[in-house]
């Protein structure tokens, strides 16, 4: 517990004052917006957990930390900029979907650098057991700490996000949810352990795994 306090004044001392992403989603002026989470009874949620109530702020800012084997790594989630998958983040975070888990995929390419996490079983199976459209302007960048919800086509939103470590050049159709503000280092140290196989795209070498996650607000 003394490592979490620190790491919450570490927290306070950097998001004092940090700007939000500049793009709104669509109704995000409204204080609250409806969210529809349809189950998909074809792949069944991988644990025990229920779909977020249907409605979501669109005010503020959500923090979280993920614990892992590596590091700790803390994001702000932006509610104003996609405030279903921020929270449906939370929401998971809370139900301890997230605990004990492992990131499955890292890419270090020319085109794309993020570490892929969220998937229970392996990478892109075992979700949660519902979906949600996406929330994106298609004027959405990925720059190094964008913190985004992952998908396997449009509308296929779930538990699955992946982390910006260096670059991503992909098309504007993944939901911002935030970016890291604390522990990019660890994020470092995940790429330095490499990939299997030495790809650019696959398994991590060493296994990354997610000991616990917390929102902190």
């Amino acid at each position: 517990m003394r490592r979490f306090a620190v790491t919450g004044v570490v927290l306070l001392m950097t998001l004092a004052g940090a700007a939000a992403p500049a793009v709104a989603a669509p109704g995000a002026a409204k204080p609250v917006v409806r969210c529809e989470f349809t189950p998909t009874p074809d792949r069944p949620a991988a644990k025990p957990v229920r779909p977020p109530t249907p409605t979501a702020s669109t005010k503020g800012t959500a923090f979280a930390v993920l614990r892992t084997n590596y590091g700790e790594v803390v994001v702000a989630l932006d509610r104003s900029n996609a405030p279903c998958a921020v929270h449906n983040f939370t929401h998971l975070v809370r139900s301890l979907f997230y605990h004990h888990t492992q990131c499955f995929r890292l890419t270090n390419s020319a085109r794309l650098g993020v570490l892929q996490c969220g998937d229970i079983h392996r990478a892109e199976e075992g979700g949660p057991g519902y979906r949600f459209a996406d929330e994106v302007t298609g004027r959405e960048t990925y720059p190094r700490g964008t913190i985004a919800m992952g998908n396997q086509g449009p509308g296929t939103n779930g538990s699955e996000f992946f982390i910006v470590h260096s670059h991503a050049n992909i098309p504007p159709v993944y939901s911002v949810l935030g970016r890291v503000v604390h522990g990019m280092d660890t994020l470092d140290r995940i790429v330095a352990a490499g990939i299997a196989g030495d790809a650019q795209d696959g398994l991590p070498k060493h296994p990354v795994r997610i000991h616990w996650a917390v929102t902190l607000f």
